[in-house]
């Protein structure tokens, strides 16, 4: 049988043909055992692709590529995009709390769906990846917590395509680690407020004419170091007037689903260590009894929650009370004082002793922080903050405890004799 040549007379290989336009052509059977074909300029890689067409691997490339393939038992479909696998991915993860998985498949939507989840996932290569969160942190400021959490979304879709098949290897592997050459890449820490901080803006929210109505729920959440879905889930029969507890036994979640819409969910706590009573400081026994008496002028919290009803707290409309909006008063509240207090010090000719911007959350920091620093028995602080790592609460504990060093060795600067 007479060998076939290209037009340059080289001897091709069985399965390897040359088109009348010029191409090159490779015809093999995948996994299933269909036909398929692959197809290239240049036979070898010293071939120079003809003028006018596009650039391409040559056909021996190809070739190799896929013997490799499809001796690693390696899949190539052309409609397996990373958005098919993702919602595959998600789906499978059964064991995730409802909040859980809306939060994820917000981020995904959002981030990834529509900026590279389309790709085929064989196609998608380091370079891709490179560039797809180049283009978050340079182009679109993302902070490196964000980054983070996209890549822990979509990490184990990679990996969920090589356990079926249709990769050899994640395209995110080691991505973080160059991501971070370069660049700060240190997550921001959350500082508690200082003793003086903390008084000044309680003083101001509790003669403000406005603000006071925000009171008794920052005073309760100072008071108890609660996450902030755990008090805005409070109901009352949580409260233990007799014995001075607050139970935490449920969580309440304010998230974007896959309705399209913001809703209310009542969940487990965070942790099974979230489950938890917490004595009532007496600040916080007076703050839930002044907000009981609001309710009664005013009438209570009129939604009802996954069969969960009788919440503490709510809007000025009866209905639940949700974070963002608290978190949006305490800017307001920050931003005001920040103001007022910038114009009295330039009236004084003196320096204005300025609040932080803070969260709901720096709350509970500043709570753990004063526990910390004054209750030596880790275990108890842990048990009150609900953290399921000890490490957590000791993180917190060694940071108070710095600070409380540096106290006394300012008090003693000049008492102790050194030289």
């Amino acid at each position: 049988m007479e060998k076939r040549k290209d037009t340059k007379g080289r001897l091709l290989r069985d399965n390897e043909y040359q088109k009348a336009d010029g191409r090159y052509e490779f015809r093999y059977n995948d996994q299933t055992g269909k036909r398929q074909s692959v197809y290239s300029w240049r036979l070898v890689d010293t071939d120079h692709t003809p003028s006018g067409k596009r650039e391409c691997e040559s056909l021996r490339k190809m070739e190799q590529a896929i013997r490799r393939d499809l001796e690693d038992g390696i899949i190539f479909q052309r409609d397996v995009r990373l958005n098919n696998l993702w919602d595959k991915y998600i789906s499978q993860r059964t064991e995730l709390k409802k909040s859980t998985s809306d939060n994820y498949k917000y981020l995904y939507n959002k981030f990834v769906r529509d900026e590279i989840g389309y790709q085929n996932i064989s196609g998608i290569k380091y370079s891709a990846m490179r560039n797809f969160f180049n283009t978050l942190i340079v182009d679109r400021g993302f902070k490196p917590n964000t980054i983070k959490n996209i890549y822990k979304l979509i990490h184990p879709v990679f990996e969920l395509a090589i356990r079926d098949g249709y990769i050899r290897l994640n395209p995110l592997d080691g991505i973080m680690t160059d991501l971070k050459k370069g660049r700060d890449w240190t997550t921001e820490k959350r500082h508690a407020l200082t003793e003086q901080q903390q008084s000044i803006f309680f003083s101001y929210v509790a003669n403000h004419s406005t603000f006071k109505e925000w009171l008794p729920l920052l005073t309760c959440l100072i008071g108890t170091g609660c996450r902030i879905g755990e008090m805005l889930g409070l109901r009352w029969q949580d409260i233990d007037w007799q014995n001075g507890t607050i139970s935490i036994n449920h969580n309440l979640t304010y998230r974007y689903t896959d309705t399209g819409h913001y809703e209310f969910h009542v969940t487990s706590t965070k942790t099974q260590s979230g489950v938890r009573d917490i004595p009532m400081f007496e600040n916080v026994r007076n703050a839930l009894i002044q907000q009981r008496k609001s309710q009664v002028e005013n009438g209570g919290c009129k939604d009802t929650i996954d069969g969960y009803s009788n919440f503490i707290w709510q809007n000025e409309s009866g209905n639940l009370q949700n974070p963002f909006a608290v978190n949006r008063a305490l800017d307001k509240i920050i931003k005001t004082y920040n103001t007022e207090e910038t114009d009295r010090a330039e009236r004084e000719h003196r320096e204005a002793v300025l609040l932080p911007h803070f969260s709901c959350h720096n709350l509970r920091h500043t709570f753990c922080t004063r526990l910390c620093e004054n209750e030596r028995d880790i275990k108890i602080i842990q048990e009150i903050m609900g953290h399921a790592d000890i490490s957590t609460t000791m993180d917190i504990y060694n940071e108070s405890n710095l600070d409380r060093k540096k106290a006394s060795f300012a008090r003693l600067e000049g008492l102790i004799k050194i030289s």
